[in-house]
């Protein structure tokens, strides 16, 4: 509305077209289910152990790199 209190006939025409190019339709919605195979756990935790053996090396090599720089 604007300052005196008058609506603007253009801007109602803009909001009815605005209206016009999205309609508002409903649209079915369909879900399909997967069957999956379950993960092999037993593979995935030899894993998660690798990586971590791999991580405390990693650290135990940082470490005596830094003791071998502290000593010089």
């Amino acid at each position: 509305m604007s300052k005196t209190g008058r609506t603007n006939p253009r801007r109602a025409d803009r909001e009815a077209k605005r209206r016009k190019a999205y309609p508002r339709t409903e649209h079915a919605i369909t879900v399909r289910s997967e069957k999956r195979t379950s993960p092999d756990l037993h593979k995935l935790s030899r894993a998660v152990i690798a990586i971590a053996l791999a991580e405390v090396d990693a650290e135990k090599d940082r470490d005596s790199r830094e003791e071998d720089r502290h000593d010089h």
